[in-house]
């Protein structure tokens, strides 16, 4: 699970990575809402924890436009104000849940959880498929037309992130920093190289054709051109 932070405080940012990091979450950080809005535009977190007031955008204009483009990762408010308000707004603008500052690191993991959770319970922990493929994502499998696939662990988040954005087009770069980390020194040619690889495997069901080039852009997952 990979979960992007917003926030700030630079001390309070922190603590908040340390800890979600220690969960074993992958973490992401920005400290003001324009770096966030454009890292959370990326589609490639599962989660975001982003504070009310931050400069260059405050969390709720943040929360407004990612909800104006479809982007519906669950995302957690921080929020220094307590009056119930503040909170009807933040829910209504579009956040999944919100936490009043300050706040204990145990509630704050517990709402990770639960949000994680109510994400799609069924897509989490069980089967996410498209036409004649999909991945099991409680094993890490892959399969086609019913026959497994045999991933490598980097082909598996491969297809497990074009499955979770079917019919968009993904850029290499969101793919790279998806699968390989914002910090990964690999290059974006390393995206031609296992999508070869995972077109390769599909190939034996016939379902190679599934994945589309964008010229210029990046892939497709779609099953019909």
């Amino acid at each position: 699970m990979k979960i992007l932070v917003v926030e700030d405080d630079r001390p309070l940012l922190d603590a908040v990575v340390t800890v979600l990091k220690e969960e074993a979450y992958q973490v992401d950080e920005a400290e003001n809402g324009i770096d966030g809005l454009y890292m959370a535009e990326q589609r490639i977190h599962d989660m975001m924890i982003i504070d009310i007031m931050l400069p260059g955008m405050n969390g709720l204009s943040v929360l407004r436009k990612l909800r104006g483009k479809g982007i519906k990762m669950p995302i957690l408010l921080l929020t220094a104000r307590d009056s119930v308000e503040d909170r009807v707004k933040g829910l209504d603008t579009g956040a999944d849940d919100y936490l009043v500052k300050p706040f204990a690191v145990p509630e704050l993991l517990a709402r990770t959880r639960a949000l994680i959770r109510r994400q799609s319970q069924a897509a989490l922990d069980g089967e996410l498929a498209y036409g004649k493929i999909g991945v099991r994502r409680q094993t890490m499998e892959g399969y086609a037309d019913g026959k497994p696939l045999k991933l490598t662990l980097k082909e598996f988040e491969l297809l497990e992130y074009l499955l979770l954005n079917r019919e968009q087009i993904l850029t290499k770069e969101q793919m790279l920093d998806r699968v390989w980390g914002i910090d990964s020194d690999a290059g974006p040619g390393v995206i031609d190289v296992y999508v070869h690889y995972v077109r390769k495997k599909l190939a034996v069901s016939g379902c190679d054709r599934y994945i589309h080039t964008v010229r210029g852009v990046g892939y497709m997952l779609k099953e019909k051109a």
